[in-house]
């Protein structure tokens, strides 16, 4: 009998392609586990103008992530750039439209990991990831980092902590990824995927 594929979400925002570059990369990590797909989905832009004439689907990129998205994951992987130390509004806008996931408990005990982006080196990385684990820890959901045995968390000069893969972006807005965000954001995506398939047996 054929093993089932795990589908582990890897939900980023991104206005200028460092976020989802990011998110490319956890999802090769991701696909390097046997059994295990990347399913990349994106939020819409939020406003009182985008809400009023954005389009169900968007022009380029992933599309947008939807409840059955989030109810057929096995693991998930959120990401967002930084907004003054905290995750970005649309991000936030779709957790908080979450409750009836809350209410339902679908992503209870299921593997979470958190990644983001900054323009500056000490741009608030941290206090994002750590703000953005906590509506995950309020759906019930495992909250897993990078162990310091990735050797280039020790060793990098850009983005990178053990509480989820980062990058920086510098002053003009480079979306590429240094070799040492590169490798440790494969290693997250390749760790979620990991736990998922413990925790699915």
């Amino acid at each position: 009998m054929s093993q089932k594929t795990l589908k582990i979400l890897v939900l980023y925002y991104s206005l200028h392609g460092s976020t989802l570059n990011l998110a490319r990369q956890i999802a090769r990590g991701i696909e390097s586990v046997e059994g295990c797909e990347a399913v990349l989905r994106t939020v819409p832009k939020v406003s009182a103008v985008c809400e009023a004439v954005e389009s169900d689907i968007p022009q380029e990129g992933a599309p947008y992530c939807t409840a059955e998205d989030l109810k057929s994951c096995a693991a998930l992987a959120l990401g967002s750039p930084t907004r003054f130390g905290n995750m970005s509004a649309p991000m936030k806008y779709f957790l908080d439209g979450t409750i009836a996931q809350w209410l339902s408990g679908e992503l209870i005990g299921k593997p979470a990991t958190v990644f983001a982006s900054t323009s500056s080196q000490h741009g608030g990385q941290e206090t994002t990831l750590l703000t953005m684990m906590l509506p995950l820890l309020h759906h019930g959901m495992i909250i897993s980092g990078i162990p310091y045995s990735e050797s280039a968390l020790s060793s990098t000069q850009t983005g990178g902590t053990p509480y989820g893969s980062t990058h920086v972006a510098g002053a003009e807005g480079k979306p590429q990824l240094s070799q040492d965000e590169q490798q440790l954001a494969f290693a997250q995506g390749k760790r979620l995927a990991e736990l998922a398939k413990k925790l699915s047996v």
